[in-house]
This record gives structure tokens, sequence and C-alpha cells, in this order.
């Protein structure tokens, strides 16, 4: 997915051949963040769109309150499809105190969500802004696709991951992920969710999980590494199955691709879904934060 990112003066307004000079506005400057685009069924029939965003420590204004540390930024996430001329969007806000200030490269990451209709025709746009400095922000945007999970065939969601052992995190059905963008994985455990539609309760099937590594192109860089599961389905009155698994060997630096494969041992149905992760031999840590509506503000 092509991303352009736009500078964010074009967060600021003002007013021109005033009477009288104003206090002159802080300098508009970039804010760049991390941030990746995950979809799911949603019950409603639609497209469940989350929004993993991680943005350094570095680079935020840190402010001093009632004796903490405190960082604060504002994310909104718009889906505007072309076509139907229809915008859907959240903007919320996010704040984390502590109580010595955090080293630069320490990720503070959030997630939200969005639902959709499908479509092929809708542009994604990610605008995040420091709530400490008015006119410092950074937008991405490019041309997203909101795929169809109706119908009756075998598929599986996007496959999100995650750090391992969250106790706060995005919910979804019984299960609580640490989401962080895909290119910011410290070298250690993780976490992989993704979901299976249209495989009924009961019915035996086989789960394949391939990590191989993978060069800057995206070609085949050395051998994979598979890992197969195989049970029946525990799956919902709708046909969906939720999996959570744990990578538990630590990976060295490098770019890699995860494939899972998914299998309906019945009648030979199957499904694959594959997504790039890069792991990183950071010790800055990560702060998860839940995002809370703007108008909270």
């Amino acid at each position: 997915m092509r991303r352009v990112a736009v500078f964010a003066c074009l967060l600021l307004t003002g007013l021109s051949g005033a009477a009288t000079l104003a206090p002159a506005a802080p300098a508009p400057a970039p804010l760049p963040f991390f941030y990746d685009l995950y979809t799911f069924r949603d019950d409603a029939g639609g497209t469940t769109v989350v929004a993993s965003i991680a943005v350094e420590a570095r680079r935020l204004q840190r402010e001093s309150f009632q004796g903490q540390s405190r960082y604060r930024f504002d994310v909104q996430f718009v889906l505007a499809d072309t076509l139907s001329r229809s915008v859907r969007n959240t903007v919320d806000s996010v704040y984390l105190s502590m109580p010595l200030a955090l080293s630069g490269a320490h990720l503070v990451h959030t997630y939200v969500e969005v639902r959709a209709p499908p479509s092929e025709t809708t542009v994604q746009r990610v605008v995040v802004t420091d709530a400490t400095r008015p006119g410092t922000g950074q937008l991405y945007t490019s041309p997203f696709e909101i795929p169809d999970y109706s119908g009756s065939e075998l598929m599986l969601s996007d496959i999100a991951l995650g750090l391992p052992d969250a106790t706060d995190g995005w919910p979804r059905r019984g299960v609580t992920l640490a989401l962080l963008p895909t290119s910011q994985f410290p070298a250690s455990a993780f976490e992989v969710y993704y979901e299976i539609y249209n495989l009924r309760a009961g019915t035996p099937y086989e789960t394949e999980i391939s990590i191989q590594p993978v060069d800057d192109d995206g070609e085949p860089d050395g051998p994979p590494v598979r890992t197969t599961f195989s049970g029946q389905s525990t799956a919902r009155d709708d046909g969906s199955l939720a999996e959570l698994r744990r990578i538990a060997s630590a990976l060295p630096k490098g770019r890699y691709r995860m494939t899972v494969d998914v299998r309906d041992q019945i009648d030979g149905r199957s499904a694959s879904r594959w997504r790039d992760f890069e792991v990183r031999e950071w010790g800055g840590g990560a702060t998860l934060v839940e995002a809370r509506p703007y108008e909270e503000h």
C-alpha cells in the first residue's frame, strides 16, 4: 500500500489584513508516526477497520503536569469512498502521564476503529497532531480497498500482530491484543490474531503459520519456518472463529513475511492471508494508551 505524507501546515488556519499585529503562531512542524490498518468482519454485515498507531516520545512535546511527565496527541482516522461520496471517521485523543520522562525511542501507541461497508474506491487518511504544540502534525493517505467478508466461502481476516501478555489493548471477541504497527516489532515473543470465516462448529480443520525472511523488495530471502495446528472448529453461530497464537521464539533483526493457511479437512476448502512485518533491535519500550473521543478532551 503506497502512503503519501502531507506536511502539517494544512492544519493551521489564520486571518490576514488585521489592523493590529497578533502574536506570531508557532512554526508548523512535521510529526512522523507509524501505523497499520487491519480489517475484520463486522457483526452488522460490514467491515471493521482498525488503525494501530505509534509515536516516538521524542516527537512529542513533554509537559509537566501535577508532578508527572505528560504526553498528548490527537488522532483523526478517515475512510472516504470517492464513488459514493460517503465519509466515515473518528477523532480521538491520547494522554499518557508518567512519573519520569520517557526515553526518546519509547513508543506511545494506541488504536482506533471505524466501521464501513465494503468498497474498492475508498481512500484512507490518518492524521496525528501534537495536542501541546498547535501546528505540529502529519497526515498519511493512500487508496485503501475495504474487503467484503460476506458470502459462504472460507475466508481469513487480516493478520494482526501485538505485544504479548496484554492486559490493556484492543478488545475483540474475548481477546485483548496490544496492537503495534508491523514496522516496529522488538526481537522478542509476540502474538498473532486472525479470524476464520465460514468454518462451521465441529468441522475438523488445519492451520499452518509460516514465517519467511524477505528482502527490501518483498522477495524471499531465506527458508520459511512453519508451524501447524489442527483441531475442531468452535466457531460462533455465524461460522466465525477467532484464533490467537503466540510466536515464542525471538526473531533476529530483519524483514519477514507471515502467511496463515487454513484448510477445511472435510471438503478441502482453503484460505490464505499474509502480512509483512519488521523486527527491530530496540530497547526503548512501548506503552499502549486507550484513545478517547475528542469531545472528552
